[in-house]
């Protein structure tokens, strides 16, 4: 049992904001750590790093609205993934640590590149007089999840099924749960050597679910673990996602469920973690006989994805069987619209995960009563550019 010392899900925090000030810590720290990004530091909130470090800039001539810069900077930004990326791997190779940050949507851009740099590790493990290499970290935030301004192109979880796709297996794909397991999963990429690490999380305030002492728990046990708070001993359910804002959505549905139907008994379990083939990372993956102690045996397993749901039934499957799995996730719906209308588009929001149990349980009127609520929701959003729903 994992004890928690605060209530969870009570408070708001940014992971964003979380990562900036870790990221402004390594900048003061060590003076060989570069942070590289498009033109998007402030606004995908690492904007803290401007307090200790300039901007790398040429040009005398600056502007009274201009932040700090100077030739010899180390924030590095250029609106070229491909060429940050190149100009950090570069940097790596010389033994020196950093970090790239981009929107979720264009870090795919990156994609032929990153797999020549896989292909390039699993090379230079043979060698014997090459030296570990610094982790390739990947920030990506403004997510599929939450476009509210720039709408179905700036929507795409496709680097993370591209990456658990490869059997090197040299990639982590990390889904830290809040602003803890943010700082957390931060200390892990900055230790790594030798991998690709792609962390995906939101830059908006979301609920604190976990302390530090589970977020490290998570990592040195496999990738998952039970939520106590909302689980039950003997469940007849097994919740479980992966990515903050899905999580936050499947346990608002066992509030939903547990008020609906008092009778049915849940088990939420958080993935933090995923790698080729598994739950977990590359060098901690979640074994068979764990996974069925948290998982049960037998029990249905109803899944939330912040990705593509057949990357994530595709992991599932090598733990169990495809009969016991209902996965949702991200089905390429989009558009600028309100957030919970994006849960409800792509069929991954609360009352969805709590339609697929009250059908089990053969509640037609839930079926209805939560099929209502999302209509409603629906025409809302239509009419005032807002949710109903917006605990988000």
């Amino acid at each position: 049992m994992i004890e928690q010392v605060f209530d969870p899900g009570k408070d708001v925090y940014s992971p964003a904001l979380k990562i900036g000030e870790l990221l402004a810590e390594e900048l003061e720290k060590d003076p060989h750590f570069y942070f590289f990004s498009p033109d998007e530091t402030t606004s995908n909130r690492f904007d803290q790093v401007f307090e200790v470090e300039q901007r790398a800039w040429g040009e005398l001539k600056q502007k009274t609205w201009d932040l700090p810069e100077s030739p010899n900077g180390r924030i590095i930004e250029m609106l070229s993934e491909n060429v940050l990326f190149s100009v950090m791997t570069g940097h790596l190779m010389n033994g020196e640590k950093a970090m790239l940050g981009s929107y979720e949507a264009f870090f795919p851009i990156i994609t032929a590149q990153l797999l020549q740099q896989m292909k390039f590790i699993k090379q230079s493990r043979s060698v014997a007089w090459r030296n570990h290499i610094p982790a390739v970290n990947l920030l990506s935030t403004s997510t599929c999840w939450r476009q509210d301004h720039n709408g179905f192109t700036h929507q795409s979880p496709a680097l993370i099924s591209t990456l658990l796709s490869v059997p090197s297996n040299l990639a982590n794909c990390l889904f830290p749960v809040d602003d803890v397991a943010a700082e957390e999963t931060f200390r892990f990429m900055i230790d790594s050597h030798d991998v690709i690490n792609l962390a995906t999380f939101n830059k908006n305030e979301l609920p604190r679910y976990i302390d530090s002492h589970h977020a490290n728990f998570q990592f040195v046990n496999g990738g998952a673990s039970i939520y106590e708070f909302a689980s039950d001993d003997e469940p007849d359910f097994v919740l479980t996602a992966a990515g903050d804002i899905v999580t936050h959505e499947t346990l608002e549905a066992i509030k939903i469920i547990n008020e609906d139907m008092p009778d049915v008994r849940l088990r939420f379990v958080g993935i933090n973690a995923l790698s080729y083939r598994a739950i977990g990372t590359t060098k901690n993956k979640l074994s068979k006989e764990k996974f069925m102690e948290i998982f049960t045996h037998d029990k249905p397993i109803l899944a939330n994805f912040h990705g593509y749901p057949e990357t994530l039934e595709n992991i599932l499957e090598n733990y169990t069987e495809r009969r016991r799995l209902r996965v949702h996730g991200f089905n390429e719906e989009g558009s600028t619209t309100t957030p919970f209308e994006m849960l409800r588009r792509n069929m991954a929001s609360r009352y969805d995960l709590a339609i697929d149990i009250a059908k089990v349980k053969s509640r037609e009127d839930l079926v209805n009563k939560y099929q209502s609520i999302l209509d409603r929701n629906h025409m809302h959003a239509i009419a005032y550019g807002r949710d109903l729903i917006e605990n988000l």
